[in-house]
Parts: C-alpha cells; structure tokens; sequence
C-alpha cells in the first residue's frame, strides 16, 4: 500500500466534494482518476500531498512515501538553464559527484589519510552506481528530448520560457526524480501529439505508481491499466484502460438497475400484504414484514449521468458533394511557408481532422481556407451552397461586454424571443439567472460551450472548428462527439484529441512543423497505424520486434458512425480481398456442412444442454466480430467467422436431431403414464 483514503468527507462551504470516498493505491499501479469537472480529483491530490485535511476519515500514506506532484505552476531556480533544470532531480548524484572529486584531488597528498579517502571514495562510487549515475545525464537527454525540447534549446535559460514550455519542463524534472508514486494533473495539457505519444510509451513501461488526471480518453487507454472514478462524492474502482472502465461501467448500472427494480417490486408486494393483514387473521406475519423492510438494506435507484450539455445540431441546408478542394496549396505567413502541396477533396458529411506539433500552421491553415489570410500557392474553393461557421480556440468571437443571451442573440434572427433563446442556453447548461452574466465573468468552460451554443444555432451546414474539446470535460465531449456524428453537414477540425478524431474524422491531414504535409483518408487510428506500418517497413529486419515482441497497447471500444466517402486505393483493396476472403471461406463451409445422418437416437435432454451451449458461444463469436481491433484484422476475422457459420450449421443439425428425438420419445413418455 502506497496510500489510503478511508472514508473520507471533504466540503468546501456549501459544497459537499467527497462523501465517505474510500480508495487505495498500491505499489507499481498505472491508475487514470476520472470524474466530472468539480467531483474532488485535484481535491485528492491536495489531501495526498498534506496540503489540505479532509473534514472527517483517514488518509493514510506508507512510511517514508515519495510523492511526485506535478504542480500547476513550477519553479526553477533563477539563472538556471533547460539542461541544469532536468539534471537538478539528480541532486544525491550530482552532491555524490562533487565530493568525488574533491577526493581525487586529495588522493595526491593524503600522506596518513589515505586509506581512509581511498575507503570513502571507494563508498561513494558503490552508491553511485547503484543510484545510475552512469546513465542519469542520458536518461535526462532522452526525457528533454521526447517532451520536445531539442538539444539547440538546452541553454536557453529557464526564465525565457513560456508557460506551455515550463510546465513541460517541470514535467520532465518530475519523470526524472523517480518517486514511489507519480500524481499527474493534465499532464497532456502542453504537449503536442507527438510528445505525448512519447509519454504514452514511457509510461507503459514505468516501474514505479502513477495516478493521472486527465480529460485524454485516449491517453488514459493506452497508459492506464486501472481506472477509478469519482462520482457524487464516492469512488469506484474498474480494471483495465478507460474503454474497459466504459463497457463495465454500464454492466455495473444495468446490474443495479435490475436489483433496484426487484427490490422495489418486493417492497410494494410487501408493503400491499401489510396493508391488507395488518388487523386481520395475519396480523403476526403482517408485523414481521414490516419489521423485515425497516431493516432492508435499500439498493440506490442509477443515477442518471448529469447533464453535460445538449449540442444537438440544427438543420441544415444541403451544400454541393464536392464541400472543399485543395489544389498545390501552400500556407504561411510573407514569405515563411509552413506547409506546401497541400491537396485534397472534402466531401459533403466527411470530417478533415487537422492534426500537427504546436506552430505548425494548423490554426494558419484553418484562416487560410476561411480567407482571412491568402494562400501562399495553389487554389483553394468552396462549393455551393456553402455557409461556414468558424470556432475559434481563443473565442475571440466571443464580446466580454455582452450578457449571455446578448451574446446569442448576434447570431439569432430578428423574431426570435427571449424564451426561445433560454430554451436553448438551457441546452447548454445556461439556465435561470445565468443567461444575465457576462461573458467575462465566466470560466473557460463555459465561454467554450457559449461559442459552441453561437455556432450550432447559427445553423451553417460548414463547421470549422479549433480545438473544439479544449475547455470541456470528458462527458462534455462525448455528448460534443454525439452531435457531430448526427450532424449532417461537413466539418474541420483541429483536435489534439485522438480519442475526439476516432469518432468523427474521415480524413487527417498532418502537418510536421518543418513543411511536410501528410493526407489520409480515415481516423486516426488508422492513420497511426498506416505511418507505423510505413516506418516498419522501411527498418532493417534486425530491428524489428521477434515472434514474442509485446503488441502495442491500443484503445479499444471505439465507436465509429460517421461514413467514410473517399478510401484510398490500398484500403479498397484489402476491403475487397476481406471480402473475397469472407465469401469464399463462407461458400467452403456451406458445402462443407453437409447433413448429417444420426444413426441412433440421443436423450432430448442431452440434446438440448448442447444447443444451449452452442447458442451461447453463436452470441459470443457475433460480438467478437463487432470489436474493431478484429474488424480489422482480416485473418482474425476470417477465422472467427468460419466458426460462427460452423457453429450456426451445427445448431441446425441439432434442432432438427432433438425435434426428432422429442418426437420419438412422446409415445414412450404417454406408454409409461398409462402403465
């Protein structure tokens, strides 16, 4: 046990955070910490960390614990550099060093007191190879490295640096100072995909603990192994990544939904017997039910998910097929090109998700198709019938001066009333009194989903949209995610949310910070994979993984609804060699499965326990199928639906052999009555 919350209150004023929250984290757990904005995940840090005493309960931490905070806002010490900053979490080694090399320099004239510096250095050098002091400067390098600092940024001094940049400075120091346990707040938040990615790998293989905050769905799959959330004050623990949390998730409710309903169908049972028998003939029994339900342990009713927003889009007029095309483009800004030979055709009802490293030109990009700035080269055109609208990462759409409704009502037509306009902010959890504050009143949260709220009543039939999760939390998303799937125009989007592009991309155009641009047609999964499947190919067979290599951790669960129009050529073609493959192995297995002639007849019953079984395991392949990581796997796929027809041939043999065998046995059933 690393630490302990034993039911554990905590409220500020009013405001009930956690109610009898009880969790524990164990040595070497990857654990992601999920919940609603407000439900006390930075709550349970601060009571971790002793910065904060919870009002009642126990927080119990191991002996000597290590704890690693990643604090909103770091401190390096003044004067001190990139490099210095990262190397300063190796304090022990670096005080090791020195004083080793103060005993060199002794070793020269020690005259009597040799032996005794000989035996003092021979300790330090033991414990700073034990401490890997031989590999603590390349550990560092690779850490600064893979969070995106570049060696040519090493020297630059730490003063100099952004915000976005010291947070991930702070982050590589944290990494480095190897403590029994990591607590990790939004540690994504400055990163760009890349580094994050790296992240991702580094902290798969992680030895030590770690709990993360964070709203990266896709993040949290591929490094987490546990999930807990937070919930109206409670915490619940699930195994496996953030898509398993899902998918057990909703079991767990629909379980409690079934024993609420039957508890509560047992209360009212009982309850009518007491009213009837309480002065009757029964009175006794009448009296031991209701002493029964006082005592019975009540099971919750499920809590429905709290609202998270309804961006329910409006109709839209129809544009033309052809929404957006893409000849040779080049953008920038005078004469700097960020990315050249940009080509390609977005069709009516696709997504182009823009993805890239921070100053790529992805923001460049989205002003350059809206004509705010001219292309560098090239032809960009809209087709007809178009109206774009435009969400913008900074909402700088957004006047500070106005009143909500006010704000609203610039996009709103003439005749609309104010009831109309509340109806709709309710919509966006705006509601009562709150349609009257303003604008620079509110929190980056609800400034996102005004804009949002702007946009989708404006009823354009082009979103452009950057960075349209940034201020949102995870049931926010998704509900965002829902919206866009329905929604029947066409959209671009910048997003550094995999898990948000899974769902509604069909084509990514990448851009690499160095002018390289990349365009493929499917999410973003796909495209990873393409680019890792490319890079695979192109290393020396040494260098590839042998038979037992560890797969790579992958999201799973994903929901995909929005159709894919334009597939390169390669996806067709294995999409028809799939399906080449699926019809020929389906056609093998028809005539393999011929009639079966059963000689001797067998029990019904035992007949019957067989069927059971074999529809089970029909129920179990179906779904199998339906996975997206055996979806594309055409090998996989085959082979599972060669059991499935197998199996489903099979269940017609059997039916037909226990309608026979049911037959043949009901006069030997009627003989024996009559005996």
């Amino acid at each position: 046990m690393l630490f302990r919350l034993s039911d554990v209150f905590k409220s500020y004023g009013s405001q009930d955070v956690l109610r009898g929250t009880t969790l524990q984290i164990n040595p070497g757990e990857h654990v992601g910490l999920v919940g609603r904005n407000g439900a006390g995940k930075t709550t349970m840090f601060r009571l971790v960390n002793a910065e904060e005493s919870p009002d009642s309960g126990g927080v119990v931490r191991a002996r000597g614990l290590k704890l690693g905070l990643l604090a909103q806002h770091v401190h390096f010490e003044k004067g001190s550099t990139v490099h210095e900053s990262a190397l300063a979490a190796f304090g022990r080694l670096q005080q090791i060093e020195h004083e080793m090399h103060q005993l060199e320099h002794r070793m020269a004239d020690a005259g009597d007191d040799l032996d005794k510096v000989l035996t003092r250095y021979s300790d330090l050098q033991h414990e700073y190879e034990r401490e890997g002091g031989f590999e603590y400067s390349a550990k560092a390098e690779a850490i600064l490295q893979g969070l995106g600092f570049d060696r040519d940024s090493w020297q630059m001094e730490t003063d100099k640096l952004s915000g976005g940049q010291q947070n991930r400075l702070g982050l590589a120091r944290l990494l480095l100072s190897d403590p029994d346990v990591l607590l990790l707040d939004e540690p994504t938040n400055h990163l760009d995909v890349s580094a994050v990615e790296w992240l991702e790998e580094f902290l798969q293989t992680y030895a030590a603990a770690f709990v993360i905050v964070s709203h990266d769905r896709y993040f949290l799959d591929r490094a987490c192994r546990r999930i807990i959330e937070l919930e109206n004050g409670q915490a619940s623990s699930y195994k496996g990544n953030y898509s398993h949390y899902l998918e057990e998730r909703e079991q767990r409710r629909e379980i409690q939904r079934r024993a609420y309903d039957n508890q509560q169908r047992l209360i009212a049972k009982t309850e009518d017997f007491i009213r009837k028998n309480l002065a009757g003939q029964k009175t006794k029994q009448a009296k031991s039910r209701r002493t029964m339900l006082q005592r019975l342990e009540r099971v919750d009713a499920v809590r429905g998910d709290q609202a998270s927003g309804d961006f329910r889009l409006q109709d839209v007029e129809r544009a033309g097929t052809h929404v957006l095309t893409i000849t040779d483009a080049a953008i920038g800004y005078g004469e700097k090109i960020l990315a050249s030979d940009i080509s390609l055709i977005l069709r009516r009802g696709e997504c182009l998700g823009v993805i890239g490293p921070n100053g790529s030109g992805k923001t460049t990009f989205l002003k350059t198709i809206l004509g705010k700035i001219p292309a560098l080269a090239g032809e960009i055109r809209w087709g007809s019938k178009v109206e774009v609208g435009y969400y913008a990462q900074q909402l700088e759409d957004l006047d500070e001066r106005n009143e909500i409704i006010i704000e609203l009502r610039r996009v709103a037509p003439s005749i609309a009333t104010s009831g109309e306009l509340r109806s709709f902010l309710a919509k966006f959890l705006f509601v009562g009194d709150d349609v009257y504050k303003h604008v620079r009143d509110l929190s980056g949260g609800e400034k996102g989903r005004l804009a949002l709220a702007k946009l989708i009543y404006s009823g354009v039939n082009v979103l452009v949209l950057d960075e349209p999760t940034n201020h949102l939390d995870i049931p926010s998303r998704e509900a965002l995610e829902e919206a866009l799937e329905a929604y029947e125009g066409t959209i671009v989007t910048i997003s550094h949310d995999r898990f948000f592009l899974d769902r509604v991309a069909t084509q990514i155009l990448a851009l690499d910070g160095v002018g390289n641009v990349e365009h493929y047609n499917g999410d973003y999964t796909e495209y990873h994979d393409w680019r890792a499947g490319r890079a695979a190919d192109s290393e020396p067979p040494a260098v590839a993984g042998g038979p037992d290599a560890a797969p790579e951790a992958r999201p799973s669960g994903r929901v995909r609804s929005r159709k894919r129009v334009a597939l390169n050529d390669e996806t067709r073609r294995r999409q028809k060699s799939g399906r080449s493959a699926l019809a020929d192995e389906s056609k093998r297995l028809i005539d393999s499965s011929k009639i079966k002639i059963v000689k001797r007849a067998r029990d019904p019953e035992i007949i019957e326990a067989e069927i059971t079984e074999l529809e089970k395991r029909i129920t179990e392949l179906s779904s199998d199928m339906t996975k997206p990581e055996i979806a594309r796997d055409i090998t996989k796929l085959v082979a599972l639906n060669h059991e499935y027809e197998r199996s489903e041939a099979q269940l017609a043999l059997l039916l037909d052999e226990w309608e026979r065998a049911e037959a043949a046995a009901t006069p030997s059933r009627k003989n024996a009555k009559q005996r």
